[in-house]
């Protein structure tokens, strides 16, 4: 999409062969890249830890308050940005599901419960304490990453992955029903959604897929996500619809039919009576 342009990590690392890792301070990240506090999307994972300042960060079209100890974790492909005061402090790490996965073996990345669902809160508040026990490790990060030891990579990797485990601790406390044996369902469940949701709209077709009725179906995203199936699904083709409304080359028309809706006047109603608008009052409220 022109407004919204999808930045790689070699955008950032442009006097390194490094394309899987970026890491800095924020005030640095800034400094060298402006253009950030505009709208854009990643095709990496991105992690953000403020340690001072404040502003808002949009992160698809929800809204949160930056201030000191707030986390984001951000998936590929979501569109953000940022409006920061000028005293901001805090760290930035950019990092491929690739270089991850194969690093780890045991492990992916989407094994971290805030990574698990699209449907996830992407932000999370470390408070006094929690935030001096969990700063020494991205201060430890921005060290190594200065020099150049043996197993620089390796200690690097191994800190990003202590971060994880810290945030995922409190993501579970915070977050109970993420520990919820229902989990793994939601899990297959919306990684079937991801590869149909333009052409299957119909909550049978998932419940057939995962092999259960419609009504457990039902009952697991009640409890996982306080959804029916029905909204689960068309909050993701919503979620869509918002991110293409912003190319101002393609029309409603084109972007239902694109959606897997013929009758553009019905994908207007259903997008109203879920966010309050039509689709050109929220194309015209987001220029």
């Amino acid at each position: 999409m022109k407004k919204y342009p999808v930045y790689d990590i070699q955008r950032f690392n442009c006097n390194s062969v490094n394309s899987d890792l970026y890491l800095n301070t924020f005030k640095n990240h800034l400094i060298d890249h402006s253009f950030i506090e505009e709208p854009h999307r990643h095709n990496s994972y991105v992690l953000v830890f403020f340690t001072k300042g404040s502003g808002t960060h949009e992160i698809d079209f929800d809204v949160f308050t930056i201030q000191a100890g707030t986390m984001f974790f951000l998936q590929p492909g979501q569109i953000h940005h940022w409006n920061l005061s000028d005293d901001v402090e805090g760290f930035v790490i950019f990092y491929s599901q690739e270089m991850y996965n194969l690093y780890f073996g045991q492990k992916t990345i989407g094994d971290y419960p805030f990574y698990s669902s699209v449907h996830n809160k992407p932000e999370m508040v470390f408070d006094l304490t929690e935030s001096k026990a969990i700063l020494p490790y991205f201060n430890a990060m921005i060290a190594e990453n200065k020099e150049n030891q043996m197993f620089k990579q390796d200690k690097i990797m191994n800190l990003l992955d202590t971060i994880h485990i810290a945030i995922a601790r409190k993501y579970t406390v915070t977050n109970l029903h993420e520990a919820h044996s229902y989990n793994v369902k939601i899990k297959s469940f919306e990684g079937l959604l991801e590869k149909n949701f333009k052409i299957e709209k119909t909550p049978s077709f998932y419940a057939s897929q995962l092999y259960i009725t419609l009504k457990h179906l039902n009952r697991i995203c009640n409890e996982i996500l306080q959804k029916t199936t029905t909204e689960v699904i068309t909050d993701r083709i919503l979620l869509e619809a918002k991110r293409m409304l912003m190319d101002k080359k393609i029309t409603v028309n084109e972007i239902a039919t694109a959606l897997g809706y013929d009758d553009y006047s019905y994908f207007t109603r259903l997008f109203k009576k879920r966010t309050g608008i039509t689709p050109s009052a929220f194309r015209i409220a987001k220029k």
